[in-house]
């Protein structure tokens, strides 16, 4: 193996663990905001209001999978439909996946994958208390995902693939496990401009969706290698209120968007 490959392992292992104990330390401890986080320093209820969500979506799931994480609604563009297959990248306690499982009905199946044990083991807990028998949640990293190929029919995302240190290989696996004509519906956080390089090696903006943001020019170069078509990226102006809390000065760079595409 050459030196650079081992030297880009190393590193992106790096980024994979300290993003997995910041998210670890979200279920572990009563306030998960810290500089540089993407958790607001609203209340979680008043933060899902803000990317989107209504009351009723809100008051619909078990307030323990709502941690006020997250960058949009991507169920808000996802257009699920009763008996579907859905998976969910990054899932957390669970949040999304239980709106999506009211959505895709008792013949329909929700999956969540998140490389955080605590958080799988929070979310497992939330769907055996509240009865939700058409969720699972599996342990892994969303670059190799525990799912079969042609098997989902719509995967979403709420702020976790700029998380990853190797997007490439996100979008090669989500278009490995989509069906054919399968839907990719994201929300994520993209790069206006290029960041400071004292941010890009900041680790801890890392864990803060910050320092993993690429552009839009970016996602969709590597969205048409995975294999992608009718590739929308629309970004979201009014994301930067809620942004600019995260971090000092940081909604010059970067800001919110939905991504959708189809294999």
């Amino acid at each position: 193996m050459e030196h650079n490959d081992k030297t880009r392992i190393i590193k992106n292992d790096n980024i994979r663990t300290h993003v997995r104990e910041e998210y670890a330390k979200v279920i572990t401890s009563s306030n998960c905001c810290s500089q540089g986080s993407c958790c607001s320093a609203a209340g979680n209820d008043e933060t899902a209001l803000q990317l989107g969500y209504s009351k009723n979506e809100i008051g619909s799931v078990p307030g323990e999978s709502n941690f006020g994480l997250g960058c949009g609604n991507p169920l808000a563009m996802a257009s699920l439909k009763e008996g579907q297959t859905i998976l969910d990248l990054g899932s957390g306690a669970g949040f999304d996946c239980f709106l999506a499982a009211g959505r895709v009905g008792p013949n329909g199946q929700v999956i969540g994958v998140d490389m955080t044990p605590e958080m799988i083991s929070k979310a497992r807990n939330n769907a055996e208390k509240n009865n939700y028998t058409n969720v699972e949640f599996r342990l892994g990293e969303i670059e190799n995902l525990p799912v079969a190929d042609n098997h989902i029919d719509v995967i979403i995302s709420n702020c976790v693939i700029n998380l990853s240190p190797d997007k490439p290989r996100v979008f090669q696996e989500a278009y490995r496990v989509l069906k054919k004509g399968g839907k990719l519906a994201i929300s994520d956080i993209v790069a206006e401009k290029t960041l400071p390089d004292e941010l890009k090696e900041n680790i801890a903006a890392y864990s803060g969706c910050i320092s993993g943001a690429i552009t839009i020019k970016e996602i969709e170069g590597m969205l048409r290698c995975a294999g992608f078509i009718d590739i929308k990226i629309d970004i979201h102006p009014q994301s930067k209120e809620f942004i600019k809390t995260w971090m000092q000065g940081i909604e010059n760079y970067i800001v919110s968007a939905t991504i959708e595409a189809i294999k």
